[in-house]
């Protein structure tokens, strides 16, 4: 059935506001602050047969763009073990090798029927705050399986043909430390799955199903059709990039990762030989997720591209067998952000050296997931986890954005107030760093400092981080910025983990403090070609003392107007 341009561009944008509104509908619900603040959750539609990715909110995580279809897919592969699927069933499962992230990631998944048809799917996913394991906040740097970093659920019916199953909730909610807050996100989730069916009644009701089935269809296939342009477009040729992971939690020794980006014609490989093999530690990635992975950085090299399968149709992405980016059951994954940051890296240093107009420096490459847990006075729980920000790269059109989030996302980083409100804690600082940013004609983004002193007698803190060891790249001869730095106070002092970026256990009392310095985004061409006056500009402004500015800058700054 062929669809004219004008009902094509309404239906994508009906299709895009139930996405959204799904999105707002869990943000506004959740009861934990990484979904109601940061807003680390994602909501789609799916293809009835392959589970591809129909049409995604635009306020969810991009990562979970290509992740949430392995999701859909693992659903679909398990109701056609029980005759398909049935309306009025809703799935539930969190099980990263088989639907992508970390097991903190709660994924629901729902049929839609349309005349007794099925029609599509429809998904949530959002970040749950605790789901069981051997650390609170499920961030376990030294996990050596799955089963150390929280409770595994397999894709089961949470709803079977309409009817709520008590155990599977029951279940749920003795394998967390917080239920309270578990069954609030578990509602949010299922109220934004319901508005889905409803949005969607209404458009099927106004176009009918075979106009907007069409639609879809014709979107993919567009989709695909701009992406083979947009390849097309640039220069064929391979180039390879190596960057690396301060360690696995476990061992010291940094971990490789590599990628060879060739372009023939109107194809793009990504190639992933040489990276290091499955580790003992959780740094591990499920192969959806290192795809997934893939899509997001193409989105960034290509940003006017849909949020849509089509356009992974001319990717090929190679990722070799028994590497750390294809872990299978039931190695950890839990530090996944850790990893998919690198392999973003990798990807913009490889892209900057084809297409250097088009790519950003290396941003800060690091959620450094902090969890602080302890017990209030009443004896009642409370486990404050967050991820926190830092400088991004510098541009082909200006220096990168201070203290920002990761660019897996567009999530939000929790105000200081919510987490004082909710927590035991206070924050001493929480600041620009200076001379964290990477030099270069376009400098790369200030890092941040961030320093939380606990308010209750005594609490136990866990990091989880990276760039402590290799700190994130310039292109185009730009500079690196700033490494991650992490300490903590104890009755001796100061002190640092052992493994640099990655500790757990840290034992805190009454008005001890934790402090992190975050990394600065890498800078954009060569730091002689910036001008003295912005040069001068940063110094004022506190980005940069003199010292610094003279050793990256040269003295020229110092008679600038």
């Amino acid at each position: 059935m062929s669809i004219d341009g004008v009902t094509l561009a309404v239906l994508a944008g009906r299709m895009e506001q139930i996405a959204d509104e799904m999105d707002a509908t869990l943000f506004r619900a959740a009861f934990n602050p990484i979904i109601a603040e940061a807003h680390d959750a994602s909501h789609g539609l799916y293809h009835a047969e392959t589970g591809d990715t129909l049409v995604q909110g635009k306020s969810g995580l991009p990562i979970f763009v290509g992740v949430m279809s392995f999701a859909v897919k693992a659903v679909i592969d398990r109701c056609a073990e029980e005759g398909g699927p049935r309306e009025g069933d809703t799935w539930i499962f969190n099980d990263a090798h088989l639907g992508g992230t970390h097991l903190s990631d709660m994924r629901l998944v729902r049929p839609y029927f349309r005349d007794g048809k099925l029609f599509c799917w429809l998904a949530s996913v959002g970040h749950w705050h605790d789901v069981g394991g051997a650390v609170p906040g499920n961030y376990n740097p030294q996990a050596t399986e799955a089963f150390q970093e929280a409770f595994i659920l397999p894709p089961v019916r949470l709803i079977r043909g309409g009817e709520m199953q008590r155990d599977v909730v029951d279940i749920l909610m003795r394998n967390t430390r917080l239920p309270a807050s578990a069954q609030g996100d578990l509602n949010g989730q299922l109220g934004a799955l319901d508005l889905g069916e409803t949005r969607m009644d209404e458009v099927l009701d106004e176009y009918g199903a075979a106009t907007v089935g069409a639609a879809l269809d014709a979107l993919s296939n567009r989709a695909e059709t701009l992406m083979r342009a947009e390849i097309a477009a640039l220069p064929d040729g391979r180039w390879e990039a190596e960057d690396f992971l301060d360690n696995d939690g476990i061992s010291a020794d940094p971990l490789p990762i590599r990628v060879a980006l060739e372009i023939a014609g109107d194809r793009m490989t990504l190639d992933f030989a040489g990276t290091a093999p499955v580790t003992a530690g959780p740094v591990n990635i499920a192969l959806p997720t290192a795809v997934a992975t893939a899509y997001v950085a193409i989105k960034h090299v290509f940003p006017d591209m849909p949020a849509n399968a089509g356009v992974m149709r001319p990717v090929d992405v190679r990722v070799p067998e028994g590497s750390l980016l294809a872990a299978e059951f039931p190695a950890p994954v839990g530090g996944y952000t850790e990893t998919i940051l690198r392999m973003i890296d990798v990807i913009f240093s490889a892209a900057a050296q084809a297409v250097p107009d088009r790519v950003v420096a290396n941003a800060y490459g690091t959620i450094n997931a902090l969890s602080i847990a302890g017990r209030r006075a009443n004896g009642t729980r409370w486990v404050m986890f967050s991820f926190y920000g830092g400088g991004h790269g510098g541009t082909p059109e200006g220096d990168g954005l201070n203290h920002g989030n990761a660019p897996i996302s567009t999530a939000t980083i929790p105000p200081l107030e919510i987490l004082e409100a909710a927590y035991p804690v206070m924050f001493r600082q929480w600041a620009l760093r200076p001379n964290s940013a990477g030099a270069g004609r376009h400098r790369g983004g200030l890092g941040a400092i961030y320093e939380i002193e606990l308010l209750e007698e005594r609490a136990e803190a866990f990091l989880f981080g990276e760039r402590g060891a290799f700190a994130p790249k310039g292109v185009a001869g730009g500079g690196d910025g700033a490494m991650n730095h992490f300490d903590y106070e104890t009755a001796d002092g100061r002190a640092t983990p052992p493994l640099v970026s990655k500790m757990t256990g840290i034992k805190l009392t009454r008005g001890q403090t934790v402090r992190l310095e975050t990394p600065g985004g890498g800078g954009y061409g060569p730091a002689s070609e910036r001008p003295p006056e912005q040069v001068a500009r940063d110094v004022a402004l506190g980005y940069l003392t003199e010292a610094a500015a003279d050793a990256a800058y040269g003295p020229a700054w110092r008679t600038a107007p």
